[in-house]
């Protein structure tokens, strides 16, 4: 059994965490950059931001209390949406937060320099010392990483609340006008810029396995450390820009500084200096803690080396996983200009706060275990909004950052088809919601089918010109069972081809004894099937065309006729290509009868063999008027699945209990699955088999085909036609 992690957080930590890997460049130096794009409705782009964050926010507190375990974002989105989306999640987010790690290291070294005179050289070696030290601390435990935290958030804040309660005296209304400089776009800009200070507020997630009471603690600490934020964020930069020239702010590397420096004297700088400092410690400390459980959640479940699930004996801590994490953050610092790769780390942030929201209706709407103790309110609608601003804000972020995250998501998606695929074998939620979708809206489209059309339904047999009366028995019957359970009529017709030489009118004019023998036995047909029946001959220079033509003459809703083989007369004609012609241009439903060397026999039980997709609507009505005429049965069957997965078993078998409460016959159902050929295929006591047209070229349908001796019915449904081959493609494999 592996190890687990010691569940050592309480609530004040899991606040202290959120909050502080909150508190740090969003506040002391994005706000610089901002003020430039909005003016003073920077104010109001913190605010909003904060709101647009509220939707990914809500969505991981309910997981999180699902999936109490180390791997936050990553464990959500690999769970919902399949572990190649995880891939790209959990390899984005980890480098994400090693990105924004080492931003708030070297960024809180200018603030250091207001104190200390150094020369800026000494900004690289200070950060990768302070990050060589925030590496040891994790590796100690994650009990002393909290302790850490709260005492960090509790200096950090003390030295905000004074920074704002000493300020508002001194706030100049003028400061504020006009409030919207940027206009509207300026403000969505500066909303996409300053998103990332709230990227923190789910880092609790991560290590949502180390938190105790996680049902109480992880939504309170995500949700309370948010709304307090926001207000925090709203309050700094209201004083900041009400305290000093806004110009002033935009042009300086430490703006919170600039603005204590105009009203709490030195002793005011020296206490923002501090919280400063402390901040973006907190914020490394926090990426360090969060992100370093990214690998050690994707060794769990074979997407990077077991190597990073290992846990350190000594200290309880994914050691192997922080010090991958702490040599990335060292060499980010080292070598790499953090302030645009913030910025790349930041748009995908946003993309990944998406697929948090998408992944939630996953697991709501997909049949996986799921048993949240939190419930996110106004579902779906809040994640709706999540999703739709999200890619809002993506477009407010330039070329550069969205190119960024293409890049990361083309390198975890190389990374999973490497070292990944061949190493799991299961899906996301998602796509069993996917699944089911499309299984609800094939029932939709089978319900309507099994209705009818509601009056003048036609069924046309298309029979060769010669055709004996056993032979036109066979199709006969099928052609009424279907007529009848439509309260429709049958039409038969014997297609006669003649020499292009000869005029139609002349041979339509001359009555062979082959017309009279076909007239007088439709006729005995007619009254043995109990269904009007009508006959004709039909002359013709082209068979398919005249087949086409003639069913589009008769208004007919089904076109049955033989399957093709390699014969003369019709047969020939609509071998190969021709049958495929017909299927594409009829003006209806199709169906083709492979009666085999006996005829058609009594039929009690009717197999509907399928491969990936559900089964077309036409050919479940089929099946369901001859079971039903023959007071039989049906069995729904899929060929080759054997190796179904178990939600995908259940899945199935509730499609296959919403499909029979359609039929009004005895449905069987055939799951778990075999192979269409094998003995467990579940079709051997059926009378006669049907399948889809489109299905024929499927290798274990085309198997069963060749070697069954059973009537075999080809069902062509012209719905289908019209959405088209890739739209059929894609349907079956999403199901």
């Amino acid at each position: 059994m592996p190890k687990a992690l010691e569940r050592d957080l309480g609530l004040p930590a899991v606040l202290a965490i959120s909050i502080g890997a909150m508190v740090g460049s969003g506040i002391f130096i994005l706000p610089a950059l901002a003020v430039e794009i909005a003016g003073p409705a920077v104010v109001l782009a913190y605010v909003v931001a904060g709101v647009l964050v509220l939707p990914a926010a809500l969505s991981k507190s309910e997981m999180a209390t699902a999936m109490p375990e180390a791997g936050g974002t990553y464990l959500f989105i690999e769970r919902g949406m399949g572990p190649l989306l995880g891939t790209v999640a959990g390899i984005g987010t980890w480098f994400a937060l090693s990105f924004k790690g080492a931003l708030a290291l070297v960024g809180g070294v200018p603030y250091l320099l207001l104190i200390f005179d150094v020369p800026a050289s000494v900004t690289t070696p200070v950060a990768l010392a302070l990050a060589t030290l925030l590496v040891v601390v994790n590796l100690l435990g994650a009990k002393q990483t909290g302790r850490l935290q709260v005492g960090i958030v509790v200096v950090m804040l003390a030295a905000l609340v004074w920074f704002v309660l000493g300020g508002v005296p001194s706030l100049q209304g003028e400061n504020y006008t006009p409030f919207l400089r940027g206009g509207i776009g300026g403000l969505l800009e500066a909303t996409g810029l300053v998103f990332v200070s709230y990227a923190g507020v789910t880092k609790v997630a991560s290590v949502a396995e180390e938190v105790s009471d996680p049902d109480r603690n992880i939504p309170l600490g995500i949700l309370g450390s948010l709304a307090f934020t926001t207000v925090l964020y709203a309050l700094i930069v209201t004083v900041m820009l009400g305290v000093t020239d806004p110009a002033s702010i935009a042009d300086s590397a430490t703006p919170v500084a600039v603005a204590a420096e105009a009203t709490l004297g030195t002793a005011g700088v020296a206490a923002v200096v501090l919280a400063a400092i402390l901040a973006l410690v907190s914020t490394a400390n926090a990426g360090i803690l969060s992100s370093s459980r990214y690998p050690f959640a994707m060794a769990r479940d074979d997407l990077v080396p077991d190597l990073m699930a290992s846990i350190s004996d000594r200290f309880g801590t994914p050691s192997n996983s922080i010090t991958l994490t702490g040599v990335v953050l060292l060499l980010l610092i080292a070598f790499v200009p953090l302030l645009e790769i913030a910025k790349l780390a930041s748009a995908f942030q946003i993309l990944v706060f998406v697929l948090v929201n998408l992944a939630i209706v996953a697991f709501r709407e997909g049949s996986a275990a799921y048993e949240p103790s939190f419930t996110a309110p106004l579902y779906p609608w809040i994640q709706i909004v999540g999703v739709v601003s999200g890619l809002g804000l993506l477009t407010q972020m330039g070329t550069v950052p969205l190119v960024g995250a293409v890049v990361l998501t083309v390198a975890g998606i190389g990374w999973f088809a490497v070292y990944g695929r061949g190493r799991v074998d299961r899906e996301g939620a998602a796509v069993d919601a996917v699944r089911r979708q499309v299984g609800r809206n094939a029932v939709d489209r089978t319900r309507e089918t099994i209705d009818g059309p509601g009056s003048d339904y036609r069924v046309l047999v298309a029979l060769d010109h010669e055709v004996t009366k056993a032979e036109e028995r066979s199709f006969v019957r099928v052609a009424a069972d279907v007529a009848r359970a439509n309260d429709g009529e049958v039409v038969v017709a014997r297609f006669e081809r003649v020499p292009d030489q000869v005029s139609l009118t002349y041979a339509s004019e001359t009555e062979s004894p082959a017309d009279l023998e076909f007239e007088t036995q439709t006729t005995e047909l007619d009254a043995e099937f109990e269904v009007p029946v009508s006959s004709g001959t039909i002359v013709c220079h082209d068979v398919r065309h005249a087949v086409v033509n003639y069913a589009d003459h008769e208004n007919a809703d089904v076109l049955l006729m033989e399957e093709a083989s390699p014969a003369s007369g019709l047969r020939g004609l609509l071998f190969g290509s021709d049958v495929e012609w017909v299927l594409r241009h009829a003006p209806c439903d199709v169906a083709l009868l492979n009666a085999s060397a006996g005829g058609l026999s009594e039929v009690e039980v009717v197999g509907v063999l399928s491969d990936e997709g559900p089964y077309d609507p036409t050919k479940i009505a089929v099946a369901n008027a001859l079971a039903a005429s023959a007071g039989g049965s049906i069995t729904l069957a899929y060929a080759g699945r054997p190796d179904a997965s178990d939600i995908e078993e259940q899945t199935l078998e509730d499609y296959h209990a919403e499909v029979a409460a359609l039929c009004s016959v005895p449905v069987e159902s055939c799951v778990p699955f075999g192979t269409a050929s094998g003995s467990g295929s579940g079709l051997e006591p059926a009378d006669l088999i049907v399948v889809s047209a489109s299905e024929r070229t499927n290798d274990a349908i085309a198997a069963y085909l060749t070697g069954t001796d059973r009537p075999v019915l080809v069902v062509h449904e012209q719905e289908s036609e019209l959405r088209g081959r890739v739209a059929r493609t894609v349907q079956r494999r999403l199901f």
